[in-house]
């Protein structure tokens, strides 16, 4: 099953949460995050390596996709240019 782009942000700001709560998840996700995020009930797909790192005051991470295998159209070069930005609001709880 697929996950829409709305439940995956969802996914995805309730981990965020759930690390900056509990400094044992935060450690856990980034040392074993497939590990982790099975735990929660989330599947990572085989063969994927998964890295979490956090940004600080003073450090800030840029994410840089992996290119196409082929030639985009067009309409698949707005789609990416668009993008996705899967990050919980800037508010910590």
């Amino acid at each position: 099953m697929s996950l829409s782009n709305e439940e995956l942000l969802a996914q995805a700001q309730r981990i965020v949460a759930k690390a900056w709560a509990d400094d044992a998840f935060k450690a856990a996700l980034i040392a074993d995050p497939k590990a982790t995020l099975a735990a929660e009930g989330i599947a990572v797909p085989a063969g994927l390596t998964l890295k979490v790192v956090e940004d600080t005051g003073e450090t800030m991470h840029v994410i840089l996709p992996a290119p196409p295998a082929a030639a985009l159209s067009d309409e698949a070069v707005g789609n990416v240019a668009g993008g996705l930005y899967l990050a919980p609001p800037c508010v910590r709880p």
